[in-house]
């Protein structure tokens, strides 16, 4: 039980190396705001992307296969910090995140692939 004990632990202090990025087409100007605990995950986004199994926003992979990789970007807008208080959450944290950015940025319509 030490073991689990200390790999509790070890999970707890680990740095967050999270919180929102953009997907934006260079062409059209829309784009999408998404939210994620590790950064490392935009390899996999690219990845579904290229490989025409991106489901969870069909428009974007519509205009990916249209478009091509090189009319899109990948940029990440803000770093979630990891604070030491009672209650916080990074899956709280980072919901917040993603509506203040989805608030200045407005990316519905025209403008992006949020409905």
């Amino acid at each position: 039980m030490d073991r689990k004990k200390e790999l509790k632990q070890q999970y707890k202090d680990s740095p967050i190396d999270g919180g929102i990025y953009q997907v934006k087409n260079t062409i059209n100007q829309k784009i999408m705001i998404v939210s994620t605990q590790d950064f490392k995950t935009m390899n996999g986004l690219k990845f579904m992307l290229n490989t025409n199994s991106y489901m969870p926003n069909k428009l974007l992979q519509q205009e990916w296969n249209e478009y091509g990789m090189d009319a899109f970007t990948i940029n990440i807008l803000e770093r979630l910090d990891k604070e030491d208080r009672p209650f916080f959450t990074v899956k709280e944290e980072l919901a917040k995140l993603e509506e203040k950015w989805l608030e200045k940025l407005q990316p519905y319509g025209d403008k992006g692939y949020h409905k």
